[in-house]
């Protein structure tokens, strides 16, 4: 996809961010947006930022992790614009925290958001896409978590490389029928967003509760830990543009943390070589 002008543009997870900084360049390139997020007041915010760039949007409050809500939102789009052109799968969380500690809700959460979503969001644009029969894009943000993997992410891990591999999965799908539609997987590291606050678009259904586990030093040093890594992520300022480059020479996987690529060889090293992972491999 090289032609964005009066194209129509649909992120989710653009209150902030990741989301905002494509909402951003969506809104240079002159693309119509549609963008959603869990929290209201954010994704205002971002519209009123591209409006003052010349663009046309509109902004939704949904949780997207809910399948009745992804419906909302495709078919809101096609009511504005009548046609959806790039789709960017950017909703997601990051908890951390060991699997015999972390209370299961954390894991269906996880997966709810950073999986279920992008599931949801294809099924129901690329019917869409496949009938416009022009060229269109996907980008599903993934992270290198979903190319690696160390300790203490467990449910992090579990969900990216779910990402990673329904992206390829679906490429080929698409690559099979001779779609005219563009993937990528953006696999990034740690950037300075906003993702260590998550606690505060965890919906209802997730509810912490009476647990003791939210109380515990152990999930207070998981919080310390994900503000830690983020704070002292790369900053995003270059994002956006990073991705709309991608977007435009058709790269599937967006790595942008070249520190990484050696954990990314070591992992397939010890896959074929028959090797037991080993957490000495991991820097600190």
């Amino acid at each position: 996809m090289k032609d964005f002008k009066g194209k129509t543009a649909l992120i989710t997870g653009a209150g902030n961010g990741f989301g905002a900084e494509f909402a951003k360049e969506a809104a240079l390139r002159e693309m119509k947006l549609v963008l959603v997020d869990i929290d209201g007041e954010d994704v205002q915010r971002t519209l009123a930022a591209c409006k003052e760039m010349g663009a046309e949007g509109i902004a939704l409050e949904l949780d997207v992790s809910l399948y009745e809500n992804v419906k909302k939102m495709v078919s809101t789009a096609m009511e504005a614009y009548g046609s959806i052109d790039l789709l960017i799968n950017n909703a997601g969380i990051a908890i951390g925290g060991v699997i015999w500690e972390t209370p299961v809700q954390d894991y269906d959460w996880t997966l709810s958001i950073n999986v279920q979503a992008q599931v949801y969001a294809m099924h129901e644009v690329i019917p869409i896409m496949l009938k416009q029969g022009s060229d269109c894009h996907i980008v599903n943000v993934a992270s290198v978590a979903g190319v690696i993997t160390s300790d203490g992410l467990a449910a992090y891990h579990m969900s990216k490389h779910a990402s990673v591999a329904l992206s390829e999965s679906v490429l080929m799908d698409l690559q099979a029928i001779g779609a005219s539609i563009g993937m990528s997987v953006y696999c990034p590291g740690f950037v300075q967003t906003d993702l260590h606050h998550y606690e505060r678009h965890r919906p209802e259904r997730f509810a912490k509760g009476d647990d003791s586990y939210y109380k515990s030093t152990a999930y207070q040093n998981v919080l310390k830990r994900a503000e830690y890594v983020i704070t002292t992520g790369i900053p995003i300022d270059s994002v956006g543009m990073s991705v709309f480059i991608a977007i435009e020479e058709n790269q599937f996987y967006i790595l942008t943390h070249p520190k990484y690529f050696p954990l990314i060889g070591t992992r397939c090293k010890d896959i074929l070589e028959g090797r037991i992972p080993n957490i000495e491999n991991i820097p600190r």
